[in-house]
């Protein structure tokens, strides 16, 4: 149960009221496994968060203000992350947008570091560009986790692809474990809920779920239901009729 909070970067603050570190202190003792945030971040949350909570540092950034808002590029690097206490650290790659070739080049480069100083790395892989039609086929999303993998990385977050079947055949297909993306804010708590429950029983090791916490009005409450069902103890009951949830856009 991985907890995204490097959207400020691309988005703007996401904690403008209790600030980051208000926000990190709720999701303490809830559950969840790690949160991501860049570099400066730190500075401004207190160390004691993470003495049961995993710390991994996001190398990748871009706006959405920038030309190509999918060019990601690296602001930090491996041994910096170390050094601020980091157990893992992440790199977005946005497959067959036009800066693919720069993106792919820094997480195989990224992965060469790791295995230097033994640190596991996210890859956060999304197919986003001019020449992608459904950045949720199936077959599109097994090409993305596979090359995650085949560059390095240890973990790797992809796209739902819409079903558990669909799922089953991209966690089967990759060698390193899959987690799914947990895309846009959705409607309701149970939406939320059957969407993890859904990737989980789709073979997904788990869920790195950003806007579906922190935009909740209780983030860590919210937090504590979605680690439940990842770690098995809230499994939800299985129905043909249940209510359709919407995959969103990571």
């Amino acid at each position: 149960m991985i907890v995204p909070l490097d959207h400020s970067v691309a988005d703007g603050p996401i904690a403008p009221r209790g600030g980051i570190d208000g926000l990190v202190g709720q999701l303490v003792g809830t559950g969840v496994d790690a949160v991501v945030l860049h570099k400066g971040s730190l500075r401004h949350i207190q160390t004691d968060r993470f003495t049961g909570m995993s710390l991994i540092i996001h190398l990748s950034a871009s706006t959405m203000h920038a030309p190509d808002p999918d060019a990601k590029y690296l602001v930090t690097g491996v041994e910096e992350s170390l050094r601020l206490g980091a157990d893992a650290v992440s790199v977005h790659v946005n497959l067959g947008s036009e800066d693919e070739r720069q993106q792919i080049a820094d997480l195989g480069a990224v992965a060469d570091v790791c295995d230097r100083w033994n640190v596991p790395l996210l890859a956060m892989m999304y197919p986003r560009g001019p020449r992608i039609g459904d950045p949720r086929d199936a077959a599109l999303v097994v090409h993305t986790a596979s090359l995650a993998a085949d560059l390095g990385a240890d973990i790797v977050k992809v796209l739902y692809t819409g079903t558990p079947d669909e799922m089953a055949d991209v966690a089967a297909a990759c060698p390193v474990p899959v987690i799914v993306a947990g895309g846009v804010r959705l409607d309701t708590e149970d939406q939320v809920l059957r969407f993890v429950d859904d990737a989980v029983r789709g073979g997904a090791a788990g869920v790195a779920m950003g806007r579906n916490v922190f935009q909740a009005p209780d983030p860590g409450a919210m937090a504590r239901r979605i680690a439940r069902v990842v770690h098995g103890g809230g499994a939800l009951p299985r129905s043909p009729r249940r209510e359709a949830v919407p995959a969103g856009v990571a």
